[in-house]
């Protein structure tokens, strides 16, 4: 009986010193070394993310030789696309008008058009319409030829009436170029004729009364 006392006694002893052994070793960090190892991980604070939001998304998008196409070139000609462009001569909006013009297509609040980028494409396209209405037979006469080594297109005239009026395109082509105008850029028909020749513009409906409903 005392034999058995002695045997767990001992065998209590070693195991508390092992315990002890063990709790108070050193342990070697020399394997657990981050020499060389890529540790370089980038956690995003909140500024980082409101610089993230603020950053421009850019979209590369193709239009082509379409209307649309035609009607994005002639705004990005005239004002650079914006629809808040009033420039030094009064002109307003993304397609440059004139107050005299918008009255004309039954709008008579400039500051409303200035604030409502749909009013200013309805306006495109009522102006456009009342000029392919106004050209319709020079558009059927000249389409196709050529005045001073440029192509006429019906584009290229719509374009044209855009910048100078129907009147004077009338009169450039009925002169076959030797009536000429520019605007106060020195911007001329003969330009317009050649920058924004051959887009379709069949979608244009000639009407002599258009208006902005």
């Amino acid at each position: 009986m005392k034999k058995n006392i002695l045997h767990i006694a001992l065998i209590a002893i070693i195991s508390a010193l092992t315990a002890s052994t063990l709790s108070f070793k050193k342990v070697d960090l020399s394997t657990y070394k981050t020499e060389c190892m890529v540790l370089n991980f980038h956690v995003p604070i909140q500024s980082d993310m409101a610089a993230a939001e603020d950053e421009a998304v850019v979209f590369d998008l193709f239009l082509g030789k379409t209307y649309i196409g035609f009607k994005e070139a002639l705004g990005f000609k005239e004002s650079s696309g914006s629809y808040t462009v009033v420039n030094r001569f009064g002109y307003m909006g993304k397609y440059q008008f004139s107050k005299s013009t918008l009255k004309m297509i039954g709008i008579y609040n400039a500051e409303t058009f200035m604030e409502d980028a749909s009013l200013q494409e309805k306006a495109f396209s009522a102006y456009a319409s009342r000029n392919k209405w106004i050209l319709r037979r020079d558009i059927k006469r000249f389409d196709g030829r050529y005045i001073g080594g440029v192509e006429v297109t019906e584009s290229g005239i719509l374009a044209a009436a855009h910048l100078a009026g129907a009147g004077n395109v009338k009169k450039f082509l009925r002169s076959h170029g030797a009536d000429g105008f520019e605007d106060a850029n020195g911007t001329s028909i003969r330009n317009y004729l050649k920058k924004f020749s051959g887009y379709d513009t069949s979608t244009i409906v000639p009407n002599r009364k258009a208006k902005v409903l």
